[in-house]
């Protein structure tokens, strides 16, 4: 190939093209992850900010997990990966991380008098509000031994 020819005509070169899934992050479900990601970051920078923190590990861990599954959803990289059922797994990350937070929340919050881990724990026990709603809604929607129809089907 000479220096002056377009190399956008190349068959060879694999086009990677990502899709963008818009209205998830418009959904109901898509403003809770957006949530949780924002309330676990603010509590992972709130007990970053008190010397000597025992909770960073928690809060930075839910919010790599969460960062992770909203990424999943908005490229639809769950209807490339078929082979876990990403709803369920959406699920069990929304209660563990629920309980999880939950309990670390509360020691934060009764334990401590540092205003970093106050405030840390006082918005991760808002992140933990935002996951019990996305597992509520989750597990509404998934459906066990029933056979799966289409929105025309059922009208």
């Amino acid at each position: 190939m000479s220096l002056g020819q377009d190399d956008s005509s190349d068959s060879r070169s694999p086009s990677i093209k990502m899709e963008l899934d818009v209205a998830f992050l418009r959904s109901i479900r898509g403003i809770l992850k957006v949530g949780e990601l924002v309330t676990a970051f603010v509590a992972m920078v709130c007990f970053a900010t008190a010397a000597g923190s025992t909770y960073i590990a928690a809060s930075c861990l839910e919010l790599l997990i969460t960062a992770a599954l909203l990424v999943l959803y908005v490229l639809k990289l769950n209807k490339k990966f078929t082979f876990f059922f990403w709803p369920l797994i959406d699920v069990f990350n929304s209660v563990f991380a629920a309980i999880f937070m939950f309990i670390i929340c509360v020691t934060a919050v009764s334990l401590h008098s540092a205003k970093g881990i106050l405030g840390g724990g006082i918005v991760g026990l808002m992140a933990t509000g935002l996951w019990c709603g996305d597992a509520f809604l989750l597990f509404r929607r998934i459906t066990f031994n029933q056979a799966r129809t289409t929105s025309a089907q059922r009208k």
